[in-house]
């Protein structure tokens, strides 16, 4: 139905490594960060926030990572067990690591920035060491991200991850996640990322991020399809690329194409849609769904979370999830 297999008889549905971070979203919206006196505080991090938004629509999920042993990082564990995320695999920094902080400015529903502090994090120290093959293969599938790549040994144990999913026929997501501040060089970048999507069953991003990729090989002006394409004669299944307000377009290997909308959203900010749309996209996914629908609920997951003032907290449950799409019209779809 969708080209991806998961088995049934694993204990976890999905598992992610990578980035835990604390996000800082503004409260007084409407106004540059320079005027900007108070923050709320969130567990942050794409792959985190995917997690978290696949757990609240009842998947069971797990996170491979590492936290910082202050103040911080002990909130971020509570969160996840909170919610209902393994972290028996989120081991805890000793070197003097930091938390990696997010501040947000919302000035307008169309206008905001992320100010980020991620010199000598923790996450980034995740090593090859602390990856479990056991624990792999024990989950349906796997979430990386891109920012895990950009450095060692954090790049290493991503790697390691995924040659132990390959192992163990653990379908593999890559949300591309594409945060440059984190990164030497475009080609640096773009080697890294295209070394990691080889090995992978679905790819997730946006056009501009797939530019990216690509850029390495000289290939300017790629279209979806060529892009597709590409990673169909690696791993890739399905591919899934993101065109903002345009909506999204996937392509599966045996051809078929699937376009989605968007819904109508009383946008506060503009970050967290990917992580959200993700997060439903998997869901529906794992669950049989077929493409054309896990793209609909990706989007209608996208809208509630940009109305919403955190990105973690905002991630609809399923009920929250059903009954938006019941009274709410998707503006442009279809399969062709």
């Amino acid at each position: 139905m969708n080209g991806l297999q998961f088995d049934p008889a694993r204990p976890l549905d999905l598992i992610a490594v990578g980035r835990l971070c604390i996000d800082l979203n503004a409260n007084e919206t409407g106004r540059p960060m320079e005027e900007t006196l108070t923050f709320t505080k969130y567990v942050g991090g794409s792959p985190a926030n995917i997690v978290i938004g696949a757990a609240r629509l009842g998947m069971h999920t797990g996170f491979i990572g590492k936290i910082a042993d202050d103040q911080m990082g002990r909130f971020i564990r509570t969160y996840l067990q909170q919610n209902g995320i393994d972290d028996s695999q989120v081991s805890v920094d000793r070197t003097g690591a930091v938390t990696g902080l997010a501040f947000t400015e919302i000035r307008s529903p169309q206008e905001c920035s992320i100010l980020m502090y991620r010199d000598h994090v923790a996450d980034l120290l995740l090593s090859a060491e602390e990856i479990s093959e056991d624990y792999i293969r024990k989950s349906k599938a796997l979430l990386i991200s891109g920012t895990a790549l950009a450095q060692s040994p954090s790049r290493e144990a991503v790697f390691l991850a995924l040659e132990f999913a390959r192992k163990h026929n653990v379908t593999i997501f890559f949300d591309l996640d594409y945060r440059p501040y984190t990164w030497k060089s475009a080609a640096e970048t773009a080697v890294y990322y295209n070394l990691a999507a080889e090995k992978c069953d679905c790819i997730i991003g946006t056009r501009e991020e797939f530019n990216m990729m690509e850029n390495l090989y000289n290939v300017t002006g790629a279209d979806d399809e060529a892009t597709s394409n590409r990673w169909f004669s690696h791993q890739a299944k399905l591919v899934v690329i993101k065109h903002g307000g345009s909506g999204s377009i996937s392509y599966t290997a045996d051809g078929k194409k699937h376009r989605s909308g968007i819904f109508p959203a009383n946008v506060l900010k503009t970050f967290g849609a990917g992580d959200s749309y993700a997060s439903a996209f998997i869901h529906n996914l794992m669950q049989g769904g077929g493409v054309s629908e896990a793209m609909r609920r990706g989007s209608a997951s996208a809208s509630i979370v940009i109305s919403r003032h955190s990105c973690s907290d905002a991630m609809p449950t399923l009920d929250e999830l059903e009954a938006f799409l019941l009274s709410n019209e998707e503006i442009g779809s279809g399969a062709e």
